[in-house]
Formats: C-alpha cells, sequence, structure tokens
C-alpha cells in the first residue's frame, strides 16, 4: 500500500487578485486528508470514500463528478501506471466547509500516483501536476495557491505565474467562523469576471490594490507585527466587499469579531459569497452566533505515511 497526507488550508491574503498576477498568503491546517493506494493485478481502478463509490477502467475512465479532480489526477498519469489500483480515501474534515479539501484530496493522489509509477515526488513537480489537474476540473481556473499551502505546509506566500513559493514566519493564533453555506469558488469567480466586463479598468485598480495589500501583509509577517496585519485584513475585506462577494451575512459575521478586543483582523477566507472568516485573535464563539471551526497553523505539508 501506498499513503499520501496532505492538510487542509485557508487564505489570510490574495483570493481574487492573485488571478490578476498579484501575491497570495495561505496556509496549511491542522485536519488531514489521507489517500491509500492498493496496487491491483487488472487494470481496474476502484474509489472507496465517504462520498461513494466509484468503478471504472484504467484505460476508459468513466466521468463521475463526485470524484472529478481525482479522475482527472489519474487521466494525467494513467500512461505511466504499471497497473489498475484501489484509491481509499479518509477524512479527518468536512468537505462541506471550505477547508480545501479539494486541494488535498488532489494534492494526496498525486502524491500517490506519482509514487505508484516510479516518479519522484518532488514538491515543485508535485504541485504543477496538481494545478493542471484542478485546472482541468475547473474549467481552466485555479491559482494553485490552495495546493501550494497544502503541499508545502506552514504559513507560505505565492506567485501563481511563476509557482514560486515563499516560506513565511509564522503567526498567533488564529479563529475561523462558518456562515452556514458556500458558493462553488469557480461559480463565484465567474460571476466577478462577468461584472468585470464592465468596467476592466476599475476591477484591474482593484486588484492592484490588492496586491498592494498582500505585499504589505507579508511584510507585517516578516516585522511580527500583528496589529499592522489585522488592519490590513481589515483594509482587505473591504476590497473583497467592492468586489461584490460579501454578503449580509459575511459582512455581519465579520463586524461581531471586530467588536471583540482579542481580534485584530476579520476577513472573508475564500472566494466568498458564504463560506468562512478568518480572525487574528481568537474571538469568545459564545457570542459569536455562527459556526465555531478551531483551527491551527500545520507546520506539516504533503507528507508519506509509512
Amino acid at each position: 500500500m501506498i499513503s499520501y497526507s496532505a492538510p487542509g488550508n485557508l487564505m489570510l491574503m490574495g483570493e481574487h487578485a492573485i488571478l490578476h498576477g498579484q501575491p497570495a498568503i495561505a496556509m496549511a491546517v491542522t485536519g488531514r486528508i489521507i489517500v491509500h493506494l492498493t496496487p491491483r493485478v487488472d487494470r481496474q481502478v476502484m474509489i472507496h470514500s465517504s462520498l461513494g463509490e466509484y468503478h471504472s477502467h484504467l484505460d476508459s475512465l468513466s466521468l463521475d463528478c463526485t470524484f472529478s479532480f481525482i479522475i482527472n489526477a489519474v487521466d494525467r498519469l494513467k500512461t505511466s501506471l504499471p497497473s489498475g489500483f484501489e484509491l481509499r480515501i479518509d477524512s479527518e474534515f468536512s468537505d462541506q466547509v471550505g477547508l480545501g479539501s479539494s486541494a488535498a484530496v488532489t494534492a494526496s493522489t498525486v502524491a500517490a500516483l506519482l509514487d505508484f509509477s516510479g516518479q519522484p515526488v518532488e514538491k515543485s513537480l508535485l504541485l504543477n501536476h496538481a494545478i493542471e489537474v484542478v485546472r482541468k476540473t475547473q474549467q481552466g481556473r485555479g491559482s494553485g495557491t490552495d495546493l501550494a499551502a497544502s503541499i508545502f505546509g506552514g504559513l507560505i506566500a505565492y506567485e501563481m505565474q511563476t509557482q514560486e513559493v515563499r516560506c513565511l514566519n509564522g503567526l498567533p493564533s488564529v479563529d475561523l467562523y462558518y456562515v452556514g453555506y458556500k458558493m462553488k469558488t469557480p461559480d463565484v469567480i465567474a460571476l466577478v469576471n462577468q461584472r468585470a466586463e464592465s468596467h476592466p479598468d476599475l476591477y484591474a485598480s482593484l486588484y492592484q490594490l490588492m496586491g498592494a495589500l498582500t505585499r504589505a501583509a507579508e511584510q507585517a509577517i516578516s516585522e511580527s507585527n500583528w496589529d499592522q496585519l489585522g488592519v490590513l485584513m481589515n483594509q482587505y475585506s473591504g476590497l473583497l466587499d467592492a468586489l461584490g462577494v460579501c454578503d449580509r451575512s459575511l459582512a455581519d459575521l465579520q463586524f461581531s469579531l471586530r467588536t471583540q478586543s482579542s481580534v485584530k483582523g476579520a476577513k472573508i477566507s475564500g472566494s466568498g459569497l458564504g463560506d468562512s472568516v478568518i480572525t487574528l485573535g481568537l474571538a469568545n464563539p459564545e457570542e459569536i452566533n455562527y459556526q465555531h471551526l478551531p483551527i491551527t497553523i500545520s507546520p506539516r505539508g504533503l507528507e508519506k505515511v509509512c
């Protein structure tokens, strides 16, 4: 059996702007997805997970939207695979909340397939393969930030065009609250792009401002200037509102969190129109009327499970 695991992840800064040439900052978080690959003597491919079962032939893979990331990973590497196999997917967190389950399962699956085919599981190569899998699954969309966080672990800065990953110092305590629903990231991105068609120069300016804030945040992290980082997080959230991805529940949640003296900053984490708000500093969950998802940054990225 070949087994790999990867952590979930969260965006700290850089949502949307990362797709327009700007940097992003993301983190791996505790809670992992583990992929176990067992070789078969035939050409059959089977997937077992809490989401369901899948059975197909390696040379003629059938489509299944439940396992689209995994199937596209297999399709990308199938010519180098020696035989069929079975995959068992174990998860320590729900795919219903925005903790990067798709990135974690894609990274773990690609790693297991590379290992099975006798290729080196080198992080930069793995990241490149995984990004192509995600973009095929999401009709060309996907920056790779979430994949980089899950693969490298810890807190990172990331540049999409060069796939550069910069490991950053840690953060003080962070926290996460979930509004109870989320729109799929590709759908949010498509909606924002549609709006941008009417005012391309305005949206380009917003992305540039987002990039400036993210670079300033990276500097604040390097200096452990947490008060400044909190301010930058709040400012970035205002720009996400300007993009139109902050709805009533997200706005209510953010302002509720900012009333807590222990919270230095609060912003949407992810594409918006649902999902979660991340805080710098810990709030009192009893005073927040939304689902609390306690998190800690994981220094461990992708790992082979012995």
